[in-house]
């Protein structure tokens, strides 16, 4: 409220006057005494700023600086990603131009078979001279996007400070054209087709038989906090710990005390948000970390619950939820559907159905799945001699047995989660908490740019 003197011209009456045609957009002046003067005092309210015609361009930008830095963050965890395979391939490079200077001055030096060994070696390795040059121009791509978007976010933040949004639209296109870009390029550089399960790596031993834990596979690297979910029914009670070297200390760490408590172990912590199911319904919710609050709560229809369509094991693992590098998917089983899996891409924000796939594997039939790639992966038991059984291609709507095979070391996984930062495993083992890592095999196209 402002107070404000004006001319005669105003009749103090005491009713209100409104300055715009819309009284929602418009100031509103209350006459309130009259000065000796002649003059009368009115007071201003003015509308709030969120009703101001400015202020929903304010809010779009808003939207726009919030969408950049997800492609920023994004990019960090694709080049986290990708960092192992770079090197392996840069290492790949050195050898072939050691064995070829080898080959080149040998000069009858070596005996016939050793001239033949280093021969058929080289032989094996021309064929990644492709790869290696696609290699080097993916990192210069991903550097000029990285230019890209700091050059827009430094556009935004100006605009923001002025607020003179005259190219919003533009910047709306750059922001949708780098996120397209970007996604190409982490289909190109780090998705592939499982081949290979590394032997588990035992973080630690905690809690009871069964439960959860995780890391947000969309946070930059220097965020490593752990969250940990003990149990499979009713409970609230999500522990957050700064880093995972203070996960395995048992030390540093807040606590989240859920408005609703949970059922199953398929919780999955993505760009600041824990997605779980409430206990004793097929409702999926959103639960804001740093607010301390659910934002979004969603029915996912038909989807059995309370352990109608659990996996192998039960314990209320009728819904599954999993983030990959194309975003988030559920994991269910509907009467509809005969009991059969599933897979379903959500929109993280709004907690909608995109769109669903029905693979024909019977969800009491498998131990537990993950996705990698936009390809679910089924394992046949949660026990020892456990495997990586079936695998569903959402891109072709197609199917392929497969065996993989890991090591179940304490022969009873409850929970098992691709993370696609780490391109890691993390499995929930008869109360341990254990990790393993992935290999991944990928054609790389020298078709064109991302």
């Amino acid at each position: 409220r402002w107070d404000l003197t004006l001319s005669p011209t105003l009749e103090c009456s005491g009713t209100a006057i409104t300055l715009f045609q819309s009284p929602e957009e418009g100031w509103q002046l209350y006459t309130s005494a009259q000065a000796p003067d002649g003059k009368c005092i009115c007071t201003a309210v003015i509308p709030a700023q969120s009703t101001c015609s400015r202020d929903g361009r304010s809010r779009e930008l808003r939207q726009l600086m919030e969408k950049v830095q997800n492609v920023s963050q994004s990019m960090e965890v694709l080049e986290l990603r990708t960092y192992r395979d770079l090197q392996y391939v840069r290492g790949m490079e050195t050898l072939m131009r050691s064995l070829d200077a080898r080959l080149r001055a040998a000069d009858g030096s070596l005996s016939a078979k050793s001239f033949q060994e280093l021969k058929d070696r080289m032989t094996e390795l021309l064929p990644l001279s492709s790869v290696l040059e696609q290699y080097k121009a993916d990192t210069r791509t991903i550097v000029r996007l990285r230019e890209e978007v700091r050059n827009l976010s430094g556009s935004l933040a100006a605009i923001q400070e002025e607020m003179g949004a005259y190219g919003y639209e533009d910047l709306q296109q750059r922001v949708m054209a780098l996120e397209a870009r970007l996604h190409a390029c982490a289909q190109k550089l780090g998705c592939g087709k499982l081949t290979g399960v590394s032997n588990p790596i035992t973080v630690r031993a905690m809690g009871s038989r069964f439960g959860s834990w995780m890391t947000d596979t969309m946070a930059p690297s220097a965020d490593s906090r752990v969250w940990y979910m003990d149990g499979y029914y009713k409970g609230r009670r999500v522990l957050e710990f700064r880093t995972l070297g203070d996960f395995i200390k048992g030390q540093n760490f807040i606590q989240h005390l859920l408005p609703q408590p949970w059922a199953g172990t398929g919780h999955v912590v993505y760009n600041g948000s824990l997605f779980y199911n409430k206990y004793q319904s097929n409702v999926v919710v959103k639960y804001h970390f740093r607010s301390r609050s659910v934002l979004v709560q969603r029915s996912l229809p038909g989807a059995g619950y309370n352990n109608t369509f659990p996996y192998s094991w039960g314990g209320f693992s009728d819904m599954d939820f999993m983030v990959d590098e194309s975003g988030l998917w559920a994991v269910y089983t509907t009467n509809q559907n005969a009991g059969n899996i599933v897979v379903s891409r959500l929109d993280p924000h709004t907690l909608e159905v995109m769109r669903s796939w029905d693979t024909g594997y019977p969800k009491r039939s498998a131990g537990e799945a993950f996705m990698i790639c936009g390809v679910l992966y089924v394992t046949n038991s949660h026990l020892a001699g456990a495997k990586v059984y079936f695998a569903y291609f959402t891109n072709t709507s197609s199917y392929e047995y497969t065996d993989v095979p890991f090591h179940n070391q304490y022969s009873h996984i409850s929970m098992l989660d691709y993370n696609p930062r780490e391109r890691a495993l993390y499995t929930w083992n008869n109360g341990h908490q254990v990790l393993y890592n992935v290999t991944l095999f990928h054609v790389i196209s020298t078709s064109g740019d991302p």
